[in-house]
């Protein structure tokens, strides 16, 4: 992994390529390549490090065809070597996923006489096309000849010398997206890749593969059936993925949050009721059924689903389960009776996540349903229900405002569950009207971004940070945490504010930021009792604190930050954003790279 181009024209196609690669630049990555076809004859050039390096060494070319890669290092270290493209005589081909089987195929290859230049599993890729060249005409059957031969998941693009004006592409497991013109197509990881030259696509399912020249392209079933796939027009959001007049694009996106939960609400909430059928027609009737709610998800969309559970089972009395993807893939899973499955994924490409919906006890599975931000991904069309977030394109690898919409759905959905159960406890129109409320309470957080930016400069020089909350507040301070040590590099963790005495006391001393969060509701006594166990010992306390809590002390061991006034309900979603920009800021003062951290990807696309 983790980013494809392709391109085949009748007209140059490197800037194309390379202008596909810098907007796939969002998802992090160590290395960039590209291989471009003209007079029968592959040039591949390859650079460690940003697209830049890459369009240094790029000469003007008038080839008309090429493959290109952003990767990310998963078999062997960011270097040049590693770089996609990988040729192997008359090939080249470009690869996200991971081949599982790579090991056992490199055995025989080198038994042929093929000698490995790269640690990747791709170059075995490579010479598989060429060994199957030596017995088999076609480019074609060539192609089809090596792919039924790997296991795991991936999406390729291949060129061939011999065959010019043809791309062939893959896609199993990992997410490939075909891109109409006029006289061209191509090929991109995703849409944003390819905005700058079309806005029609198609979304290739699993199992698919492509054969593309500058004026058809032809999709085939993994059985080598010619399918149709739906073309999408796709609407314009060139100014979504511009930074705008802001430093970087996470802190574009962090204030972009009032309008993302404006968008995630509209058409969902009337004046004080949750409107039907919001999941899909009959959702309604299905929901009545549930009997138990299961989450999976990996990252910031787990700790996500740790607030649902909250939610989930107080306002409708339902047992919600919530686990990690990567865990509950690999492992014996007892399911309840009619249990309503949910998936949460920014991307909807997250591997582990799909690997788990395709494991799952049918049998006992009611329904599953996606909670995700891209409406043409394969969680969204693997699942039976759907809740979009509706937050935009989301560039910055650190996830902000795909985090607090993933919130507010699952809020909605959590009272939608409650409504239909006829919890008699339940106060619709209140949980309706904190909801309408939110846009403008977050807009109102995010005038305190002074304030924050002054705190972050007490974190620029420290090693260590530890993160309380109690309740909902738990997987916020996860969150935070998480954010923390994503963009500063800082080894930050998280704890129940209860659980303090029980190990994570023994850090606390002079040089040890203590960051809580601290709503106003039932547990903030308690939580004041916590802090106090804090102080006591010497440490840096710096408490993101409700209106009605806050104290305001600013000396000795105390700093505290005020949040504006929030019922518990929501308190999860708006005191997220203080904990966002402190990381951003923190980051900032560190000199990180705030929008592409280290050894990050923005879609996880492989194990």
């Amino acid at each position: 992994m983790c980013g494809i181009v392709a391109a085949v024209a009748e007209r140059s196609v490197q800037s194309i390529l390379v202008e596909g690669l810098k907007r796939l630049e969002y998802r992090g990555y160590d290395s960039a390549g590209i291989a471009l076809v003209h007079s029968g004859k592959i040039n591949c050039t390859r650079a460690k490090g940003k697209v830049a390096e890459l369009e240094k060494l790029v000469s003007d070319s008038r080839a008309s065809q090429g493959i290109a890669h952003t990767r990310w290092a998963t078999h062997g270290v960011p270097s040049v070597r590693n770089a996609h493209p990988h040729c192997s005589a008359r090939f080249a081909v470009v690869h996200n996923g991971i081949i599982e089987n790579y090991e056992a195929l490199k055995t025989g290859l080198v038994s042929h006489g093929y000698a490995f230049e790269s640690d990747t599993d791709t170059e075995t890729i490579a010479h598989l096309l060429h060994l199957a060249s030596q017995t088999v005409e076609s480019f074609d059957s060539v192609v089809d000849s090596v792919i039924s031969q790997l296991d795991g998941a991936f999406a390729l693009a291949i060129v061939d010398e011999q065959t010019p004006g043809v791309i062939w592409a893959a896609r199993q497991g990992s997410p490939l997206v075909v891109g109409i013109g006029h006289g061209e197509h191509f090929l991109g990881s995703d849409q944003l890749a390819l905005l700058h030259v079309t806005d029609r696509f198609v979304y290739l399912e699993e199992g698919d593969r492509v054969r593309l020249t500058a004026q058809s392209f032809d999709i085939f079933s993994s059985d080598g059936i010619v399918v149709q796939r739906p073309v999408i027009q796709a609407s314009a959001f060139n100014e979504q993925v511009s930074k705008g007049p802001y430093r970087h694009f996470m802190v574009k996106e962090i204030h972009e949050q009032p309008d993302a939960v404006y968008a995630s609400l509209l058409g969902r909430l009337g004046k004080d009721r949750i409107l039907s059928g919001i999941l899909g027609p009959n959702s309604d009737a299905l929901l009545r059924d549930v009997q138990a709610v299961q989450i999976v998800a990996c990252g910031t969309s787990y700790h996500a689903g740790l607030v649902a559970k909250y939610w989930i089972e107080s306002l409708a009395g339902i047992p919600c389960q919530v686990e990690i993807a990567s865990e509950y893939r690999y492992r014996k899973v007892v399911t309840l009776p009619k249990t309503l499955w949910i998936a949460i994924s920014q991307s909807g490409e997250t591997a582990d996540v799909l690997s788990a919906l395709r494991n799952i006890d049918r049998m006992q599975v009611l329904a599953t349903l996606a909670i995700c931000n891209v409406a043409t991904s394969s969680l969204v069309r693997e699942t039976d229900l759907a809740l979009l977030t509706e937050a935009g394109p989301e560039i910055g690898v650190a996830s902000t405002k795909a985090f607090t919409t993933q919130l507010t759905v699952l809020l909605l959905l959590s009272s939608l569950l409650a409504k239909i159960k006829n919890i008699s406890d339940f106060n619709e129109s209140q949980v309706v009207g904190l909801l309408h409320s939110l846009p403008n309470l977050l807009t109102e957080v995010l005038e305190i971004e002074p304030q924050i930016k002054s705190i972050a400069e007490r974190f620029v020089d420290k090693q260590h940070t530890l993160f309380l909350g109690r309740a909902t507040m738990n997987p916020i301070a996860m969150e935070g945490a998480l954010k923390l040590k994503e963009l500063s590099y800082i080894h930050a963790e998280a704890y129940p504010a209860g659980e303090l005495k029980h190990g994570p006391l023994a850090l606390v001393d002079e040089d040890m930021p203590i960051v809580a969060v601290a709503p106003n509701d039932e547990l903030v006594e308690k939580l004041r009792s916590n802090l106090s166990e804090v102080k006591a010992r010497g440490g840096q306390l710096f408490v993101f604190a409700d209106f009605n809590v806050a104290t305001t002390e600013s000396a000795g061991e105390i700093l505290e930050c005020v949040i504006p006034e929030t019922h518990p309900t929501i308190a999860p979603i708006v005191f997220t954003l203080p904990l966002q920009m402190l990381a951003y800021h923190v980051a900032v003062l560190r000199g990180t790279d705030v929008d592409q951290p280290r050894n990050l990807a923005k879609s996880v696309t492989v194990e």
